[in-house]
């Protein structure tokens, strides 16, 4: 039989780096993806005997994560004019990615604004189902829909892009 901790233990070395790479790709700094994913993980643990019932659990600490990183920058630009993003417009850089296709399609999805970078990444990265990116990203599932397939159509062309600039190169 496995204790209640240790069960918690395991989920949380199964669930925080994917958790933080995701909110890192989502366009969180570092440190606030890691604060994040550690508050999110907290409230878990606090809530263990219901999160552990639920169907995905760590698509609950997704959401939770993912609304602490929104609150945070809520915050900020009540108190400056910035959002989540880097003075020179793109999402800081996950340098944990060694394979070309994958730094390919981070370095895509960094193009992308910040909300239809978030819905790509609760729906792919973190594989959420809808309704679950809907309530991560406080909109309707239509709206997250209609956000992803603008997504997809601009990583579409932002891939072509990149593919030719290879194929000339």
């Amino acid at each position: 039989m496995v204790m209640a901790g240790e069960e918690f233990d395991e989920f949380f070395r199964a669930c925080f780096d994917p958790v933080a790479r995701a909110l890192m790709l989502a366009g969180a700094e570092r440190e606030l993806a890691h604060d994040a994913t550690q508050e999110a993980l907290v409230r878990a643990l606090r809530r263990w005997r219901q999160v552990r019932e639920l169907g995905r659990p760590d698509g609950w600490v997704y959401v939770v994560a993912m609304n602490y990183v929104r609150d945070r920058w809520r915050r900020q630009a009540r108190g400056r004019s910035h959002g989540p993003d880097r003075a020179d417009g793109r999402a800081p850089v996950d340098p944990s990615g060694a394979i070309a296709t994958r730094l390919c399609v981070r370095d895509a999805i960094t193009t992308l604004p910040p909300r239809q970078r978030q819905a790509v990444v609760l729906r792919y990265v973190a594989d959420l189902p809808l309704f679950d990116v809907a309530a991560a990203m406080g909109c309707s599932v239509g709206t997250v829909k209609s956000t992803l397939h603008a997504a997809l159509r601009a990583l579409q062309v932002e891939l072509a892009d990149e593919e030719d600039a290879d194929a000339d190169g």
